[in-house]
């Protein structure tokens, strides 16, 4: 049976993360984070849930200092969990949000390099080390701010928002979303700062699982041995939500990687919780169903036989037993039986079907590429999920990403047909793969106008 990786302890406020610690689960909150009352509101409900840590967007400086407060408030009410402060763009925000917050998430796609606009540019090699000293020269007043305020940080580099600089020189491979990682943690080891935790995100699970295996193998011939958060960005909501997550995550805590977890939903933030503390809690069954899986093998189809207590533990031990096998393409066809009263041989081959769709094998229904939503989200996220779903269901095979924001919208729609993205309040642009066909609709018009672009392209 597979052991866990060992890792280098962080800190992280009152809890340790990596190591022999638990995996710990965490979230992150929906609300504005200038609105003290609804983030002390919605904090404590993810706590309440067994959220371990709680992140919150800090966009610019003044969100960056309210996290005093709300720190404050929850503290004075008898919560202790450490808060995260989320960063992108501005590097000032970070040196800010550091001082009030038990741990900073930067992302080195944007933290020193500008928006990523897919030009591609062309550096020489004494070039391209000149914008490592740029970033270099910003990240070192903010290590030192860190080192000062017992802060931890996160170097979350999502597949949505690599640079230009990186994509020019490393293409849209796992090999440049490790090394837009991989130049951020050699400073962090120079300055011979710890507590660190990396994360790798996409909302491909292929290229999720297949990167952060990459990363630990990179991670390990510079001999570090950071602990590593794990997740599948934009993975939707309800059943394919969760399938969608756990068959990634899944795939790599089976395989004993991940030391802290969260499972990004578009619904309420205290609802992925109790789905992150299953994925935990089937580790050790589910490593040894998939071991057992895989010999049994024949004619390209996996057949498994499972059993579980409900049908959303049913669906969850299903994506994690047969998560590594599908996406290293052991097999393409998936045979699942079960004894299961709650279960049918039409609700057996839905979940196949999921499971083969979540792996990138076969499509057999649209694909929702939708963010969890957060303080940044510019229209009302679950709202719109619901009405472009409505609308969209019977289109099958087509992929279509719905975005609060514009941090990753474009990125992780790169994999889309089309994209949905807020571009400021009430204001929507419209994507067809990369390429905004359409900017600044008003929101009361947007569904519509994605509908009429969808009907034109088919026609």
């Amino acid at each position: 049976m597979s052991t866990r990786r060992i890792s280098s302890v962080a800190h992280v406020g009152n809890i340790a993360i990596g190591g022999d610690n638990p995996i710990r689960i965490q979230s992150m909150a929906t609300t504005d984070t200038n609105d003290t009352e609804g983030s002390v509101a919605q904090a404590k409900r993810i706590i309440d849930a067994g959220g371990e840590l709680v992140r919150f967007t800090t966009q610019g400086i003044r969100e960056a200092e309210n996290m005093k407060n709300i720190s404050a408030r929850l503290k004075a009410d008898g919560y202790n969990t450490p808060l995260v402060a989320d960063v992108h763009f501005t590097a000032h925000t970070a040196d800010v949000a550091a001082q009030y917050c038990e741990k900073v998430r930067i992302n080195p796609g944007n933290y020193v390099d500008p928006g990523r606009t897919f030009k591609h540019l062309e550096y020489t090699d004494e070039e391209y080390a000149e914008e490592l000293k740029k970033i270099e020269a910003k990240l070192v007043p903010f290590i030192n701010i860190c080192k000062e305020h017992h802060t931890a940080v996160r170097i979350g580099v999502n597949h949505g928002s690599l640079s230009d600089r990186i994509m020019s020189r490393y293409g849209d491979t796992p090999e440049g979303i490790v090394e837009s990682c991989m130049e951020f943690l050699r400073i962090f080891r120079r300055e011979n700062f710890n507590d660190v935790v990396i994360s790798i995100k996409a909302s491909n699970t292929v290229v999720m699982v297949t990167t952060v295996r990459l990363l630990v193998k990179t991670m390990d011939k510079e001999d570090m041995h950071y602990p590593l958060h794990l997740g599948v960005t934009e993975a939707g909501e309800g059943e394919d939500g969760r399938i969608k997550s756990a068959l990634g995550i899944g795939a790599l805590l089976t395989e004993g990687i991940g030391d802290t977890i969260r499972v990004s939903l578009s619904e309420e933030p205290e609802c992925e919780i109790p789905v992150a503390r299953k994925l935990v809690d089937l580790i050790p069954e589910c490593t040894h169903l998939r071991q057992e899986a895989e010999p049994s093998i024949k004619d390209d189809t996996i057949t498994i036989a499972l059993d579980a207590p409900d049908w959303e533990t049913f669906q969850l031990k299903a994506a994690m037993t047969v998560g590594a096998l599908l996406i290293d393409r052991k097999a393409t066809k998936l045979v699942i039986t079960s004894s299961s009263s709650f279960t049918s041989p039409i609700s057996l081959t839905s979940l196949s079907d999921a499971l083969l769709q979540a792996a990138r094998i076969k499509f057999t229904k649209t694909e929702y590429i939708s963010c969890p939503g957060c303080g940044r989200t510019l229209y009302n996220l679950q709202e719109t999920i619901a009405k472009i779903k409505a609308a969209t269901k019977d289109l099958v095979g087509l992929k279509i990403g719905i975005m609060g924001c514009i941090v990753n919208g474009p990125g992780e729609m790169a994999d889309a047909d089309y994209g949905y993205v807020g571009a400021g309040r009430g204001k929507i642009s419209l994507y067809r793969a990369k390429e905004c066909v359409e900017k600044n609709i008003p929101e009361e018009e947007a569904v519509e106008r994605l509908l009429e672009l969808i009907r034109r392209d088919r026609e």
